[in-house]
């Protein structure tokens, strides 16, 4: 009989919570018309201090001056930091790539090499010509880099010589 009894209570508690809640009305709704607030309604309560209007400035108060801005594109030494930067990783990774090359030719001509393949750095490759060929996409790309670089301060009226270190 308890049981049947507490079956009968909660069944009833279903049925009659969402019955109660869609009498409420819903957050956010103010009856069925909505509101329209207009500049004066917004004075009038700002005025009482009901409201904070953020972003607005006092039109007596004077505009504090920025500081002017660091363009780091528009300074040439910055170009020529950058442009040495690139040129050296250009001509270490062609030092490389000739290096590869030559110890590959000795290599097949059973000459003897002072030097040997890095199979562990992270150009690993499993044939030799798969090593030349991604030592030549770094080239390739790090000389992309440099011309994207140059287009970068052509744009800028940088003199061409800053990034050649004239």
């Amino acid at each position: 009989m308890r049981l049947l009894s507490t079956r009968f209570c909660l069944a009833l508690v279903a049925t009659v919570l969402p019955l109660r809640a869609a009498d409420k009305p819903h957050a956010g709704t103010d009856g069925h018309h909505p509101v329209v607030w207009t500049n004066d309604d917004l004075e009038r309560l700002h005025g009482r201090g009901l409201i904070s209007v953020v972003g607005q400035v006092d039109p007596e108060e004077p505009t504090p001056s920025l500081p002017a801005m660091y363009l780091e594109t528009r300074d040439p030494e910055w170009y020529a930091k950058q442009a040495a930067t690139l040129r050296d990783e250009l001509e270490r990774t062609q030092a490389q790539l000739r290096d590869y090359q030559q110890a590959i030719d000795d290599a097949r001509n059973l000459k003897e090499s002072t030097g040997g393949l890095d199979l562990v750095g992270e150009d690993f490759a499993i044939t030799p010509e798969a090593g030349i060929q991604i030592l030549q996409q770094r080239v390739t790309e790090e000389q992309a880099r440099l011309d994207d670089l140059e287009e970068l301060a052509r744009r800028n009226d940088i003199e061409p010589g800053t990034l050649r270190g004239e």
